[in-house]
């Protein structure tokens, strides 16, 4: 008995430690990705096909379940996938163009819309006294940020709205998808990964970008696009996308829920102090106080939400089934988790 609860001990602190290290890095790995290979719709596309491929295989492998592609399913989610797109999409140009301070802040602010759309729009109450101090906690964190920013853009800051606006309207709508539909997790991940890969051509050509990619591969190696460190950088994205999927859904499974939302708390701040020492341009002493001000004020949100989560309503077996131990909407925590692999957190995971 005490050999089998030490494995099991191991076992449990190899997931956690394993998705604290994707987590954390995530984020970093994905700056560093799209610096040195500036194509952000070729890169999501590439993230897309690993991590739908990964799915696939290990499902044939037996090592996981997803549900079967049908074209009935794939209708009925092509909105969702949608709208997933574009919030990776503008992920992606945000860490472009501004630092990765930058996109955990407003990432960080995800709560404060989240709140609105959930009392408009899915009949939510009101937030509490406490979920409303940790939401003005966020927007006083934010707000110092932004007006100390020395690296302040247009371009930047234009990005980092439209996708504060996609990733609040993927968590509202794709929660409520995934609770109709009945897909399970790595049911979620195959189809979220595999239409948004069918629909990255339609924005190559949108954008430009297949122009760009065009000349880059007729520049006879003078372009990024087969430099090893594009290459390197490129494969620990998407990598590390597809790990983030599994151990945070394994994580998520082993631990409780407190536990989770403490390891990801963890996690922001080591993507902090990763990116202070290995990046040159980032936060002024006083906007990094306002961002670690905007990821305590989280912290409050998730604990003033934890009572509401906690007791879920009764529903019926399938959508209970699917939702076990997963059904918390831990809207500050599944940023740099959710990444580009497709699994919010919330649904197991997850960004």
């Amino acid at each position: 008995m005490s050999a089998m609860r030490s494995k099991q001990y191991y076992a449990t602190s190899s997931l956690v430690v394993g998705y604290a290290l994707c987590s954390s890095l995530l984020a970093v790995i994905n700056k560093f990705a799209i610096t040195n290979f500036n194509y952000p719709g070729l890169l999501t596309a590439l993230q897309y096909l690993t991590s739908t491929l990964g799915v696939w295989i290990l499902g044939k492998f037996g090592f996981l379940h997803h549900d079967p592609f049908t074209f009935e399913n794939a209708k009925k989610f092509l909105p969702a996938a949608f709208v997933f797109y574009l919030a990776i999409f503008t992920n992606t140009n945000l860490l472009r163009h501004a630092n990765v301070d930058t996109f955990i802040v407003f990432r960080s602010c995800t709560p404060l819309l989240v709140a609105v759309a959930d009392t408009a729009f899915r009949k939510q109450p009101c937030p509490s006294k406490l979920t409303f101090l940790a939401l003005v906690v966020i927007l006083g964190g934010a707000f110092g940020y932004v007006a100390t920013d020395s690296g302040f853009s247009l371009t930047a800051y234009t990005w980092a709205l439209a996708y504060l606006v996609t990733i609040t309207t993927e968590m509202v709508y794709i929660k409520h998808m995934v609770t109709n539909l009945g897909l399970n997790t790595w049911g979620f991940v195959f189809y979220n990964n595999l239409l948004s890969l069918m629909m990255a051509p339609f924005f190559w050509i949108i954008t430009g970008e297949y122009v760009d990619v065009f000349i880059a591969m007729g520049s006879n190696g003078k372009g990024n696009l087969f430099h090893p460190v594009a290459l390197v950088a490129v494969s620990l994205s998407c990598v590390f996308g597809l790990l983030i999927s599994f151990f945070g859904f394994a994580a998520r499974k082993a631990i409780s829920a407190t536990a989770f939302t403490v390891t990801g708390v963890v996690n922001k701040f080591l993507t902090v102090a990763i990116n202070v020492l290995i990046w040159d341009k980032h936060a002024s002493p006083f906007g990094l106080g306002c961002l670690l001000m905007t990821i305590a004020g989280g912290v409050l949100y998730q604990q003033s939400v934890t009572g509401v989560t906690s007791a879920p309503p009764q529903r019926d077996s399938a959508v209970s089934k699917q939702d076990n131990g997963n059904d918390q909407d831990n809207y500050g925590d599944s940023d740099e988790e959710k990444g580009m692999s497709g699994i919010p957190m919330y649904c197991g995971k997850s960004s």
